[in-house]
């Protein structure tokens, strides 16, 4: 008999975004971060930060000093002239600091 291992699985998901500091020169977003795995890696199996857009910029440098060949994945871009509504930027970004995650 060959002992059969579950398949460890990683799930995390970008949302809920939040203005903070609304109205004032210093507002931004953050993002929760909602994580759940049954790998054996992590002794939490579930966890949920908030996160804003420079702190993925951040991971993302410390991924590529890191990395050596192995091409670390692309932020959203930090357009401050994006055309259309706040709302839709939001939704945008936050679907690709998702993928950023998934990859």
């Amino acid at each position: 008999l060959i002992p059969v291992f579950p398949q460890e699985l990683t799930t995390v998901r970008v949302q809920d975004p939040r203005v903070q500091n609304e109205g004032s020169w210093n507002s931004y977003v953050d993002y929760k971060i909602f994580l759940h795995t049954n790998s054996k890696a992590f002794t939490a199996k579930t966890s949920c930060v908030r996160r804003r857009y420079r702190e993925f910029v951040w991971l993302r440098r410390q991924l590529q000093k890191n990395a050596g060949l192995v091409p670390v994945p692309e932020l959203p871009g930090k357009s401050a002239f994006f055309v259309g509504s706040t709302d839709e930027f939001i939704e945008k970004r936050r679907q690709g600091l998702q993928q950023f995650l998934e990859k």
